[in-house]
C-alpha cells in the first residue's frame, strides 16, 4: 500500500503571465521543498522523483528538477510525457515503484512551462526549409488526428452536449473557485499566492467569446498555462511513523481510447479503476475531473455516472488554465486537499492527446 502524505503546487499562471521568466525546474523547486517540509522527511530519504513534462524538449527534466530542489545526486530522476496525463501517471509509477519495493519515498508530479517551450520545427528528406509546429501527431493518421479543438467539437456534436451547456459549465467553474477562495496547497512564488486566471464569467461574456470549433470558444477552454504540482508518496512502513495528513492510494488506471475523440478516454480507466477497488460512482466524496474543455469534463461525469455536485467543487482548470504536463498532479493535490475536510473516497481523472485517460483513487 502506498500513502501521500503531501501535496502542494504552485499557482496556475496563464502563459506570458507571472511565471513567464521561470524555467520548469525553476517552477517546481520551491513546491518540492514544500512537499518535503510538510512530510516532515530530509531530502537524503529520497529514492526517486518522477516528473511529467510535455513541452520541455526532451533531456531528462526530472533530473534537472532533482538537482535544483538539491536533492541527493543518486536521485536519478524519471521524466515521463503522455501529454496531459503525464503528471497523473507519474504518481501512479510512484504507487508501482513502492509497490515493486523499489523504493520507500518518492516524489512524483508534473512541471510545465508554457511561456518557456522551446521551438519546435519540422524537417523534411527534400532539404526544404524546417517548418514550425504546434500540436505533435498524436495517430498515425492524419484524418484520425484533429487538432484539440475540433476534437472537443466533435464529442459535443456526437454526445448533444450544446454551446449552452458548455458554457454553463465553465461558468460555475469561474463562479466555484471565486467562492473557495484561495487555495490552502498553493506555495507563494514570484508574488502569485492564488491561481491568476480566474475571473466572473457570465453567458453574456461566453456568447462573446472567440470560437475554436463549431461550439468550442476560447471561454468553454482552458488557457495554456504554467505550473508545477508534486506530491510525496511513501511506503506504509514510513507512513506509520508521520503524523501528518494522509491519503492511501486505492487504485488506479491508464487506458487508451477512441483517438479521434480524446475527450472519452478518462471514463473506461476511472470505471476500471473503480472496479479493481470495489467500488462504484456512488462510493466517492469527491471527483476532480480535468476541464481541458467544458465538453470534456461534462462528458466524463455522465459517462463514468458521477454526482456533479460532487465534482470540481472548488472550480476546474477552466477557471485555472492548462500547464500541460502539470495538470493531473493539479487534480491530485486538490484532491488530496479536499478528502482532508471531507474525508473518504476521491477520484481524479484526466484525458491526453491521442485518445488516453488516466485515473486515480485516493482515500482519507
Amino acid at each position: 500500500m502506498s500513502v501521500i502524505v503531501a501535496a502542494r503546487r504552485t499557482a496556475v499562471a496563464p502563459a506570458g503571465g507571472a511565471f513567464v521568466a521561470l524555467s520548469f525546474h525553476a517552477l517546481s523547486t520551491p513546491v518540492i521543498l514544500a512537499c518535503l517540509s510538510d512530510a516532515g522527511l530530509d531530502a537524503a530519504q529520497v529514492d526517486e522523483v518522477i516528473v511529467g513534462n510535455a513541452l520541455g524538449a526532451g533531456g531528462n527534466p526530472a533530473r534537472l528538477c532533482a538537482l535544483a530542489a538539491d536533492l541527493p545526486e543518486a536521485v536519478a530522476g524519471l521524466s515521463i510525457d503522455r501529454q496531459c496525463v503525464s503528471g497523473l501517471d507519474a504518481i501512479l509509477l510512484a504507487d508501482t515503484l513502492i509497490a515493486a519495493g523499489r523504493a520507500e519515498v518518492v516524489i512524483a508530479g508534473g512541471t510545465e512551462s508554457t511561456s518557456r517551450r522551446p521551438l519546435r520545427l519540422r524537417t523534411f528528406p527534400d532539404g526544404r526549409s524546417p517548418e514550425a509546429y504546434d500540436q505533435a501527431a498524436f495517430t498515425p493518421w492524419p484524418d484520425r488526428d484533429p487538432a484539440m479543438a475540433q476534437a472537443a467539437d466533435r464529442l459535443a456534436r456526437a454526445l448533444g452536449i450544446t454551446r449552452a451547456a458548455q458554457d454553463d459549465w465553465a461558468v460555475q467553474s469561474h463562479a466555484k473557485t471565486r467562492t473557495a477562495g484561495p487555495a490552502a496547497e498553493v506555495v507563494a512564488l514570484a508574488g502569485l499566492t492564488q491561481d491568476a486566471f480566474t475571473r466572473v464569467l457570465t453567458a453574456r461574456t461566453c456568447a462573446r467569446a472567440r470560437v475554436l470549433a463549431g461550439d468550442v470558444t476560447a471561454a468553454n477552454t482552458a488557457v495554456a498555462a504554467d505550473a508545477a504540482a508534486f506530491v510525496v508518496v511513501v511506503s506504509a512502513r514510513i507512513a506509520k511513523r508521520l503524523a501528518r495528513p494522509q491519503a492511501r492510494i486505492v487504485g488506479g488506471r491508464t487506458l487508451g481510447g477512441q483517438p479521434d475523440l480524446p475527450g472519452l478516454a478518462p471514463i473506461a480507466a476511472a470505471r476500471r479503476a473503480l472496479q479493481d477497488a470495489q467500488l462504484t460512482a456512488d462510493d466517492l466524496a469527491v471527483a476532480e475531473i480535468m476541464e481541458a474543455y467544458a465538453v470534456q469534463a461534462i462528458a466524463c461525469v455522465q459517462g463514468i455516472g458521477l454526482d456533479p455536485a460532487r465534482v470540481n467543487i472548488g472550480g476546474g482548470a477552466l477557471a485555472r488554465g492548462h500547464p500541460i504536463g502539470a495538470s493531473g498532479a493539479i487534480n491530485a493535490v486538490r484532491l488530496f486537499h479536499t478528502l482532508q475536510s471531507r474525508g473518504g473516497n476521491g477520484l481524479a481523472a484526466i484525458a491526453a492527446a491521442g485518445g488516453i485517460g488516466t485515473a486515480l483513487l485516493l482515500r482519507v
